[in-house]
């Protein structure tokens, strides 16, 4: 999996924000099938999907593309996936999930229609989301149900599936959801899936609000955000991108220690700490992380 610092939820039927999202700078989207679409228009979207993903196929965009199909439960699933898994899809967002047994599900319907639609085999990839008490609760389960599984999405929102399946009230400092968050960062990286997804920020009219959001799972070890809004795509970008301070420090602190090796030690004291073998590896993966996105 690419590293997606902003994903954007698209809803499906609505392909002419397609092309527009791409433009907001966006790492990944999503084009929605499910709880974004209206029940008489499901149809619809599966086929506006299907048309989207030819476009930018041909276009050849480097946006991660994913689309959220409807849950297993709904009966929709397998008329989705038939539809949507074709040449220029990266990948599905899977919702509401209860265990490692529904990624299984999905992988097999995957293999059947890669095959069916002449995408290679083992191609797309998974974004599963975390939105039931039981998909927290086999976490662990599922970062390693499937080959297919490429990150875990936490989700957070207020009022949504994830509060009402486990009974928390919202706050705009995300205590209620700590535990939460920190399990699924833990799960992905013990899984070795190294871009973990947090999201969404809900409150449009609190533009502080969603940098916190960001600054506060960032710190957590999120790589990245999904986002129902392309006015949060600037600051998630930013905010999952190391900074120039960052980039500046951790360069110092190798050359620092590269001086040191070349004199015979194994530390040195650099901006008051202590620094070793230990820290050099963090200071490299920071850098090499940072050249992803030399070109935005």
């Amino acid at each position: 999996m690419k590293p997606l610092r902003s994903v954007l939820f698209v809803p499906g039927h609505r392909g002419a924000w397609v092309e527009k999202a791409i433009a907001t700078g966006v790492d990944g989207l999503i084009m929605d099938l499910e709880d974004s679409v209206p029940e008489d228009l499901k149809s619809d979207a599966r086929a506006e999907v299907a048309r989207s993903l030819a476009r930018l196929s041909e276009s050849r965009t480097e946006a991660g593309i994913y689309v959220r199909v409807n849950a297993l439960d709904t009966g929709l699933t397998g008329d989705d996936i038939e539809a949507v898994v074709v040449p220029g899809l990266d990948g599905l967002s899977l919702p509401k999930t209860f265990g490692p047994e529904d990624i299984i599900r999905y992988d097999a319907l995957v293999t059947h229609f890669e095959l069916k639609n002449g995408v290679e085999p083992g191609s797309i990839e998974f974004i599963c989301n975390l939105e039931t008490a039981e998909a927290y609760a086999t976490c662990e389960q599922i970062a390693v149900a499937s080959p297919r599984v490429a990150t875990l999405f936490a989700g957070t929102a207020r009022d949504a599936d994830v509060s009402r399946s486990i009974g928390f009230q919202f706050s705009p400092g995300g205590e209620e959801t700590l535990y939460l968050r920190s399990r699924a960062v833990l799960a992905a990286r013990a899984a070795g899936l190294e871009f973990p997804l947090v999201g969404v920020w809900q409150d449009l009219a609190d533009p502080d609000g969603a940098r916190r959001f960001s600054e506060q799972n960032r710190a957590l070890g999120f790589r990245g955000q999904v986002l129902i809004h392309p006015s949060h795509v600037d600051v998630a970008n930013e905010v999952f991108s190391p900074s120039e301070f960052e980039i500046d420090f951790y360069s110092g602190m190798i050359t620092a220690f590269d001086e040191a090796v070349a004199g015979g030690a194994a530390a040195v004291v650099y901006e008051g700490m202590h620094v070793d073998y230990a820290h050099i590896k963090t200071a490299r993966d920071v850098l090499a992380y940072a050249a992803n996105f030399d070109k935005n």
